[in-house]
């Protein structure tokens, strides 16, 4: 027979796999109508980020959560990008979406993270954005607008977004 605290931590991993099996079944790449951004002003680990602030910048805004395993698959390619196309004006933005924090602090004690991570434990920037999946990213210009957007995270797609990345890094 199993506990109760087993049963549930099972049926909270069948849980997870199923919304996970519906965001890459879903997942596809969508190039956004050429829209402003709209701004965000979230906590950090060392104070606050605010999007609007940024503009001059090419920013890559990822929406993510503890529970979510592409969003743990898309992190060192996070880094990645960020160590290499910093001097190019680069700025990765990971927005945390748990309710938990303390969730999120876990997930990124296991992570080497170089980027900015905010924490919007309401969802009001997720809602700005009308997020559709985890992990949903947007490529945003120097010029303040989205320029590309994205759900979910996959190995097939890091060149594509590399090179949607190196593209406004280049205009």
């Amino acid at each position: 027979m199993i506990g109760t605290e087993n049963y549930t931590d099972i049926i909270m991993k069948k849980i997870i796999s199923l919304v996970c099996l519906s965001v890459v079944l879903l997942s596809a790449n969508v190039y956004a109508d050429v829209a402003q951004a709209p701004d965000i002003k979230l906590p950090t680990a060392n104070g606050t980020v605010q999007l609007s602030r940024l503009k001059g910048e090419v920013v890559y805004l990822d929406f993510w959560a503890s529970w979510c395993l592409p969003c743990k698959k898309s992190f060192p390619w996070m880094n990645d990008m960020q160590k290499r196309y910093t001097s190019q004006g680069l700025k990765i933005v990971a927005v945390n979406l748990d309710k938990d924090k303390a969730l999120a602090d876990e997930f990124l004690r296991q992570k080497d993270v170089s980027f900015t991570v905010a924490f919007d434990a309401s969802g009001n920037s997720a809602s700005k954005y009308k997020l559709r999946g985890m992990p949903s990213s947007y490529l945003i210009g120097r010029d303040g607008k989205v320029h590309a957007s994205h759900i979910g995270f996959r190995d097939k797609d890091k060149d594509k977004l590399e090179q949607a990345i190196n593209n406004l890094l280049n205009q």
